[in-house]
């Protein structure tokens, strides 16, 4: 058996309810990284994931890399954010029980990271229950203390982009790979994952319904997702 946690960056977007749509009719909660400005651009997308069971966590408001900020820059950049999704939440009348986090590109803050996990901690942002994720360089690297939410798979199909080498064969090909150069194999019997995804309209014009296609894949193959817990 695989086991799952689907996350999905970037949302909100044109795409998200169709993408919360489908996940409803399989039964799956998706935790959905936001960025702010994507939330206040799609408003009521965002209201309608939360109302349909999603859980909206904070992947800053502007989407930067946080190496290039200070530290208070960075810090900004997520309270900026956490007051959009403080609003979101009540303006959804849905509680918001946690506050996962997420850094832009996987980016936790270069010289900054330890301050940035001492503030994540200290305003009890939450972790991902991750004790499912045996894998030898997710301790190795840290990610186990680490309070923000990596991944250990992903899709990449945002590289999907009229003039560029990546297409949706090589997405298949990185589903496929028994033997990643980075994270762990997909489809390997025994594996958990966090899995990454984007809610992305310019790659639903080229790959409409790339969410479904991936994803029905999947569950083909027996990958069970759950609910995300937390620590």
């Amino acid at each position: 058996m695989i086991n799952a946690v689907l996350t999905i960056d970037d949302v909100s977007s044109a795409n998200t309810p169709a993408i919360v749509d489908y996940l409803n009719s399989k039964g799956i909660t998706a935790l959905m990284f936001a960025v702010g400005e994507n939330v206040e651009k799609y408003y009521d997308n965002a209201i309608y994931a939360l109302k349909k069971g999603m859980i909206l966590g904070n992947h800053s408001y502007s989407h930067p890399a946080f190496s290039r900020l200070s530290l208070e820059e960075g810090v900004e950049n997520i309270e900026k954010n956490e007051a959009v999704l403080d609003k979101l939440y009540k303006d959804a009348d849905v509680e918001r029980k946690y506050r996962p986090f997420r850094f832009p590109y996987g980016d936790k803050g270069g010289q900054n990271k330890d301050a940035l996990q001492a503030y994540l901690r200290d305003k009890k942002f939450s972790k991902l229950k991750d004790t499912q994720l045996t894998y030898e360089w997710w301790g190795k690297r840290g990610l186990d203390k680490d309070i923000d939410t990596f991944w250990t798979f992903d899709f990449a199909e945002y590289n999907i982009r009229p003039g560029s080498e990546f297409t949706e064969k090589d997405v298949w090909k990185r589903i496929e790979d028994l033997d990643p150069p980075y994270g762990a194999a997909l489809l390997k019997d025994g594996n958990s994952h966090f899995i990454l995804l984007h809610a992305h309209d310019e790659t639903e014009e080229l790959v409409p319904e790339y969410y479904k296609k991936f994803i029905d894949f999947l569950l083909e193959k027996g990958v069970v997702f759950n609910k995300p817990e937390f620590i």
